[in-house]
């Protein structure tokens, strides 16, 4: 089976981190190409990602706060 059809359970788990990431900072607003970008970079700390969007920081100035 390929990887892409692989059930999230059977990815391996740097992947599923990577993806449940992603899914986490789509749910705080993050733009899905940004989401994935942040989500593969560990040392983004993905509390803050999301709460700065919460607080109603644009994503152009969270991105340069975070990164």
């Amino acid at each position: 089976m390929p990887a892409e059809a692989r059930p999230l359970d059977e990815l391996p788990e740097r992947w599923s981190v990577i993806l449940w990431r992603q899914e986490e900072l789509e749910r705080a607003g993050w733009p899905a190409a940004l989401a994935l970008d942040l989500a593969e970079r560990t040392e983004v700390d993905l509390h803050e990602a999301c709460e700065l969007l919460h607080r109603g920081a644009p994503v152009e100035l969270a991105l340069e706060i975070l990164l």
